[in-house]
């Protein structure tokens, strides 16, 4: 029996991960402070050229950067459809209100000329999505941006180039990464904010300093994660695989990935202090960028020339990313498909579709969408089928799910 392919199955769990995850478990005075977190500013600084401030999740870099741009009730933020939870819940948790606006097919990301419509009086940021990794169109978005003096926030949680670009980064007002756990390096939680704008950054550093720590428990939770999804792997040959996972999670040894508030549309306005450990995880990551994003590359080239026989459309951009976090295809019967990989031990629900705010288990009028707002993002949703790219899926796992897809397109 082959260990599942699979979207979130400890997708970047590497073996230099799973070590020094198993070491950290045992130095529970790094857990929270040590001198990871400053070494992973510092990469980052050094990498980007831009003030650098982590805390201990995307979503709560988020939320320190809308804190920080000082919303006022009904003040409003642009969104996209098609989009994660956690976005508008930091929107709201910061005082202000999301408005969606729909996407382009080409990018999966904002459509420029609906952005411009949506802008009224109140409207004080715009979150541009690289989903999935594939560049939006920053360019287009600076200059309406600009025309209304309000901030551009590009939102990088899929996609961490070597350099930013015109394409991804340069355009931003602020950058927002996440080291979550599929993200594009992980640190199983994690995450911060770029910028260069002197103002943001001193209003950062004063949130960051108050800044709440997460308690032990938690962090040995994160540190831990790896380690169990390591364990899952070498039990899965034997049919261990999936009763380990339950006892694990049973105990609450795996933390969540979205919480049961989270899916209702509540989060705690507060930040939280990225963990060392977790710090530690990250900077080991970034360490390894070049060669996590030329993996990813490499097969999304190989799903890229297997499109057309699968009769699948793919987004237009998908090709310019230079490192996508999963390869999306849109097909009218994504569903169907997914649920018979799934018999096949074949894992695709990624938690990006079924729901124009992800997951499907969120409550949608809780996170602000009416439904009907944005029929792009809708037909998106009921298309999409994502392959994976992350690093431990292997080149015969691509071929094995490819082998599996085309069967199933052509019965």
């Amino acid at each position: 029996m082959t260990t599942p392919i699979h979207h979130t199955f400890g997708p970047l769990a590497l073996q230099s991960q799973v070590l020094q995850a198993f070491r950290l478990q045992f130095q529970p005075w790094l857990w929270q402070h040590g001198p990871s977190r400053e070494e992973l500013r510092t990469a980052l600084a050094k990498q980007y050229s831009r003030n650098v401030h982590v805390f201990d999740s995307g979503r709560s870099a988020l939320w320190a950067l809308l804190t920080a741009l000082e919303l006022q009730p009904g003040d409003e933020v642009i969104l996209q459809g098609f989009t994660c939870a956690v976005v508008p819940n930091a929107i709201r948790a910061a005082g202000g209100t999301p408005i969606y606006v729909d996407i382009s097919q080409r990018t999966l990301g904002l459509d420029p000329s609906l952005v411009r419509s949506a802008i009224t009086r109140r409207t004080r940021a715009v979150i541009c999505q690289h989903t999935f990794g594939i560049p939006s169109d920053t360019s287009a978005l600076r200059i309406i941006c600009d025309e209304s003096d309000i901030a551009l926030i590009e939102d990088c949680a899929h996609i961490l180039p070597e350099q930013l670009s015109d394409r991804i980064g340069l355009h931003a007002d602020a950058v927002l990464l996440s080291f979550g756990r599929d993200k594009a390096i992980s640190g199983v939680s994690g995450g911060a904010v770029l910028t260069q704008h002197a103002f943001i950054a001193q209003r950062l550093d004063g949130i960051e300093k108050s800044a709440a720590t997460l308690s032990k428990w938690e962090i040995f939770t994160l540190v831990c994660y790896p380690l169990r999804y390591a364990t899952a792997k070498f039990l899965w040959p034997v049919h261990l695989g999936r009763l380990y996972l339950r006892i694990v999670r049973f105990f609450r040894l795996l933390p969540p990935v979205l919480t049961a508030e989270e899916r209702r549309g509540i989060m705690t306005a507060r930040a939280y202090a990225l963990p060392n450990a977790c710090a530690a995880m990250a900077l080991l990551q970034f360490q390894q960028l070049r060669s996590i994003n030329a993996h990813r590359h490499m097969l999304s080239e190989r799903y890229a020339a297997a499109v057309h026989t699968l009769h699948a459309e793919v987004p237009r951009a998908a090709a310019s990313s230079p490192a996508l976090q999963k390869f999306p295809l849109l097909l009218p019967n994504a569903e169907r498909i997914r649920r018979a990989l799934k018999r096949q031990d074949i894992h695709l629900d990624d938690g990006w579709c079924g729901a124009v705010v992800n997951p499907r288990t969120t409550d949608q009028r809780a996170a602000g969408y009416p439904r009907g707002t944005c029929p792009e993002s809708e037909r998106i949703a009921s298309h999409i089928l994502s392959l994976p790219t992350h690093p431990t899926m292997t080149v015969k796992d691509a071929d094995r799910l490819l082998a599996a897809l085309e069967k199933l397109l052509h019965t």
